[in-house]
């Protein structure tokens, strides 16, 4: 079982934790080292007993604070999931009819003259290339 050293409020631990598991120790370690220097700073030295309690106390606050907003976010979520669930249960809406407007005849014929014309300047030019 290895064993790692860690500091908290300037005092030093050695602490033994399973194989693998020392990333874990030192993450935990650092943020209880972080209260516990807030509290140092705004009190001074501390028993250490007195400074862990405190430091603990104080991450445990945050951690619940944490659990509170979580709690609520996952409210939140199967309260949209429900919903999105209505929606998809709901029959589809009716299609819109959607008008376009015709052509007037002028424009068909105009248009028509002009492709005309395109095509014969079209054969014109091939003449004359070819």
């Amino acid at each position: 079982m290895p064993e790692v050293e860690i500091t908290i409020g300037g005092r030093q631990f050695e602490v033994a934790c399973a194989e693998g598991e020392e990333h874990y120790l030192v993450a935990a370690a650092k943020m209880l080292d972080t209260e516990a220097s807030v509290l140092t700073e705004q009190i001074g030295r501390l028993p250490e007993a007195r400074m862990l309690l405190m430091a603990g106390l104080m991450l445990a606050d945050r951690t619940a604070g944490l659990e509170d907003r979580l709690r609520e976010a996952d409210g939140e979520m199967a309260k949209v999931k429900g919903e999105l669930e209505t929606l998809k249960a709901a029959p589809a809406p009716e299609p819109k009819r959607v008008e376009v407007p015709v052509v007037p005849a002028r424009v068909t014929d105009t248009l028509a003259e002009l492709a005309a014309r395109a095509e014969s300047i079209a054969d014109e030019v091939e003449k004359k290339a070819g």
